[in-house]
């Protein structure tokens, strides 16, 4: 198979959501065939999630945001799962056998997983580690939709919530889903706790804000109600994500990130060190309030000081900055915009602080 297994939306404006949806298709790879289904339920639940393509595609849009789609059908694999989960491939949904995945071996399956599942969380993980690179910490949104009923059932939530241990996003957008008179369910009709799924793994694991929106499938049933539903719900989000306020990188999952005991090598300690100054740039950039002089006074060092010895380390390598440019990236824009926009009047305790710690001709910052 040399199919892309998974759509990419480019981002559009400079923003930190990312939009995921790993049920957004119901295609098969070349030589699938229909896993021995009947062509029709293809296109019926179990093999999709209807609406949420739709859904992911109109949210995305509507915030200039970057996004990451699964191609093909969760009956083939099911890319909201652990590797080691034994419903990754599905041998029964619905109450229906699915012939081509009744008898699958572990050649079939390591296949399934290097070519399908794989790449597609490595997008993801690409795009996450790309908004890193540039100071932002991301905020990821999952996409899913669910049946009126089950198990003869019917199910009341008009959109459902999930989360498991990061409450930052969840909270806030239950209480605006509510708000907006919208029937919600909080982790209904699914656990959000389900460790090794796609919010687990580039969320929780990453301490990322996150959360996973289900919509009931009568709602979203075709493109144009799948679009304007999703929309509908933007205001809530919008309000959510205020009340979350600037993200931040929050490790909240216990126990062991890696399965694997990695040796620490020069080359591991320099993806580490490099992954920590961009967590602390991005952290002063979302701390606007926190003024320069505040931290040279508590630090002795300060935005400007980043940005020098960015500066000098550039220099090492050969490679030569002006001193705003270098100061840009740490501020995350031209110096003089960040100081019109948020630069305050220091108080006298402060600037006497100041006076006091620094001699004469370093009072620059």
């Amino acid at each position: 198979m040399c199919d892309v297994p998974y759509t990419i939306l480019p981002a559009r404006t400079k923003t930190a959501l990312l939009f995921v949806c790993d049920h957004a298709g119901n295609a098969l790879p070349e030589g699938a065939g229909t896993l021995g289904l009947e062509p029709a339920r293809l296109r019926e639940h179990i093999a999709y999630d209807i609406g949420a393509r739709e859904a992911t595609l109109a949210l995305a849009e509507a915030y200039g945001a970057a996004g990451v789609l699964a191609r093909y059908s969760r009956l083939y694999i099911d890319l909201n799962r652990s590797e080691d989960d034994p419903t990754l491939v599905m041998r029964l949904s619905d109450g229906r056998i699915i012939p081509a995945n009744a008898a699958i071996d572990d050649v079939e399956m390591e296949r399934r997983i290097r070519e399908v599942y794989r790449p597609y969380h490595a997008a993801i993980a690409e795009r996450i580690d790309g908004l890193i690179a540039q100071a932002v910490v991301p905020v990821l949104i999952s996409v899913h939709s669910f049946t009126p009923s089950w198990k003869g059932q019917s199910r009341p939530w008009q959109v459902g919530v999930l989360w498991d241990k990061d409450e930052r996003l969840a909270r806030p957008l239950l209480a605006a889903f509510r708000a907006q008179g919208l029937v919600t369910g909080d982790n209904e009709p699914y656990s959000g706790a389900l460790h090794g799924d796609t919010m687990w793994q580039h969320g929780t694991r990453r301490g990322l804000p996150h959360v996973l929106i289900e919509m009931r499938q009568d709602l979203v049933a075709s493109p144009e109600a799948a679009r304007a539903f999703a929309l509908s719900l933007k205001p809530a989000l919008d309000g959510a994500l205020k009340a979350m306020g600037p993200p931040q990188v929050r490790c909240s999952t216990s126990g062991p990130v890696t399965q694997e005991v990695k040796t620490m090598d020069q080359a591991t300690t320099n993806e580490i060190e490099a992954a920590v100054f961009r967590r602390l740039v991005a952290h002063l950039q979302s701390r606007t309030d926190v003024q320069n002089i505040d931290l040279m006074n508590l630090a002795g060092f300060c935005r400007n000081c980043l940005g020098d010895w960015y500066r000098e380390a550039a220099v090492q390598k050969g490679i030569v900055l002006a001193k705003d440019e270098a100061r840009g990236l740490v501020y995350g824009m031209d110096p003089a915009e960040w100081k019109r926009r948020h630069q305050k009047e220091a108080s006298p305790e402060a600037v006497a602080k100041f006076a006091a710690a620094n001699t004469p001709g370093e009072g620059s910052h």
